[in-house]
């Protein structure tokens, strides 16, 4: 098939551009939210960047939509109504804000464009209304069991935690650096350390890093830990376990369903994880075992193969219905 779809996730954009097809990024010269194409990602050549003026011609067959906007956009490139002239999904990655459970989807009275939820937690806290909806769980194309823990520090991966604050739970640092010295990777990490008073001794913004780099480092440290409040299942959570690390996570959102008892420990009670980050530090032997029990996990729920397999019969069932 020839997919029209946005580079809006860069990691799940990853899985989703191995599954077979052609999908056709939209590109425009000064990149931006709407046309940033490949990003120099090293994606397949089946990742094709079309600029928005050549998709008319471009034989699309579905288009995977992620944000509201691009309902409108879609069809001022393409000339056609989604969901009627051409099948359409919509791909939702983002827990509801506002009045939850209450919150209306944006697309709630599309009857005609299925949404894609990316864990049962979303498909349960939102109101998708009249709207047809599935759940996709993600997939993740494996790293390879990295995983030396010879770093007797917790790594965690979290982006803008200055600006996002209690969404990604940056207010629990210091009682997780008081357990263990922190390495935190990502974007917009300037001033954290100030912001939470805490020094270069427990606490060391790392930074951006390419995903190999990033997943060299994360498995250096003896341990993942993931402090986010609200948010569908971050993807830097299911590498670190394919890389074979244990976890250390907040019983929030569709965690526990995606970090058994054996990989890990997740609660709600921030002492109890504190304890675990404490111990996983002074047993490298039980956090070893912990990270193997986590790959295994992932492999077993998180794959790519499962995710391809589901997403290309979701396509082929939005194709035929279009066709018949």
């Amino acid at each position: 098939m020839r997919i029209l779809l946005w580079h809006v996730h860069g990691s799940w954009t990853t899985s989703f551009v191995h599954c077979g097809h052609t999908c056709l990024l939209p590109t425009l010269p000064g990149g931006g939210p709407w046309g940033r194409g490949r990003a120099g990602r090293g994606w397949p050549a089946t990742a094709e960047e079309v600029p928005p003026e050549r998709l008319r011609g471009a034989g699309v067959d579905v288009v995977v939509l992620q944000r509201p906007e691009e309902l409108a956009l879609a069809h001022e490139w393409l000339g056609r109504r989604l969901g009627t002239d051409v099948p359409a999904v919509y791909v939702e990655h983002n827990t509801p804000k506002g009045d939850v459970p209450d919150t209306r989807h944006p697309l709630a009275e599309q009857r005609d464009i299925p949404i894609v939820h990316v864990t049962h937690h979303n498909r349960l806290l939102w109101d998708s209304g009249h709207a047809p909806t599935v759940v996709i769980e993600h997939g993740v194309i494996d790293p390879g069991h990295r995983y030396t823990g010879e770093l007797p520090r917790a790594a965690v991966v979290t982006n803008e935690p200055v600006r996002r604050w209690r969404t990604t739970g940056t207010d629990l640092l210091p009682a997780f650096a008081a357990a263990a010295p922190l390495d935190v990777f990502g974007m917009g990490l300037g001033g954290l350390g100030a912001r939470l008073g805490l020094g270069p001794d427990r606490l060391v913004p790392v930074g951006d890093l390419r995903q190999e780099e990033l997943h060299d480092a994360m498995a250096q440290r003896r341990l993942y830990l993931h402090t986010t409040r609200w948010t569908s299942l971050g993807l830097s959570l299911l590498e670190a376990m394919h890389l074979g690390m244990p976890v250390v996570a907040l019983a929030t959102t569709e965690t526990p369903r995606a970090v058994p008892p054996d990989a890990g420990v997740v609660s709600a009670d921030v002492d109890a994880l504190a304890g675990a980050v404490r111990r996983l530090v002074a047993e490298p032997a039980l956090a070893t075992e912990l990270g193997k029990s986590a790959r295994e996990f992932a492999l077993a729920h998180y794959d790519l193969s499962t995710f391809s397999r589901r997403w290309n019969a979701l396509l082929t069932a939005s194709t035929s219905h279009q066709d018949g």
